[in-house]
């Protein structure tokens, strides 16, 4: 009876891991996409009278730490585990992206121009409807939400396999490895996937004029290295929560 219980206790804590990593994952996958490319963060800086700029998007900031959780729940479960949030996390961006597309088809505003509220000027001041500031998001949310799908099927499938590719390689040695390996390809493919599907589908990116503020390149690279900073400097928290879990798991 107590082998039995120890057994239920060990299998509980077990699910509480994957739950807390699970949510974690799929959270800040819906902040990322409702986020999306609703605002920028530009830090352009000069280097020897180089305008370098670096600008990303606020939607980009959560989205590092879905790299972590995937690269945790495939070394403590496994890679059919990581492969299965990944669907529910594809499956949720379905679920967003209907729940925001239905909410602006119900009672929608009497006049739209290019999926907003008509803005009326009266007196020199415009008047913007009170529905505006939601269309705005959602057309921006719908868009990245779109861009995202693709992108993260591609990178998170891509990171998932090259963690477990290099995991048989090592014979299951050099952590350190396959954590950063996995996740810098992958956010590669999904930083260059990303912008150029926001860019020629979506037109997402900022504009001044009718041009691009910043060339697409600079706009891949800024999130990229981002990206990349995050993914290298999570590989010591990676090996501390993996040698503490792997107590329960």
């Amino acid at each position: 009876m107590s082998n039995t219980n120890q057994n239920l206790n060990a299998n509980y804590r077990k699910e509480i891991i994957f739950l807390i990593l699970s949510g974690l994952f799929l959270g800040s996958l819906t902040l990322l996409n409702v986020l999306g490319t609703s605002k920028f963060i530009d830090y352009s800086f000069n280097f020897f009278d180089f305008n370098i700029p670096f600008v990303i998007a606020i939607g980009v900031l959560p989205y590092p730490i879905t790299f972590l959780c995937t690269d945790l729940i495939s070394e403590l479960y496994g890679k059919q585990r990581a492969n299965w949030v990944v669907w529910v996390g594809l499956g949720l961006n379905f679920w967003v992206l209907f729940f925001v597309w239905i909410a602006g088809v119900l009672d929608p505003p009497t006049e739209l121009i290019n999926g907003l509220p008509k803005i009326n000027i009266e007196n020199n001041q415009a008047i913007v409807p009170s529905e505006y500031a939601f269309y705005q998001i959602r057309k921006l949310t719908m868009g990245a939400t779109i861009a995202s799908m693709i992108a993260y099927l591609c990178a998170q499938f891509i990171d998932v396999k090259i963690f477990h590719l290099l995991k048989e390689k090592t014979k299951g040695k050099k952590l350190w490895l396959r954590n950063n390996v996995s996740t810098i390809i992958s956010q590669l493919i999904d930083s260059i996937a990303v912008i150029l599907i926001t860019h020629f589908i979506v037109g997402g990116l900022p504009k001044e004029d009718g041009q691009l503020t910043h060339s697409l390149f600079y706009f891949i690279l800024s999130g990229y290295l981002f990206k990349l900073s995050i993914a290298l400097l999570d590989t010591i928290p990676f090996y501390i929560l993996v040698k503490k879990l792997k107590k329960y798991v």
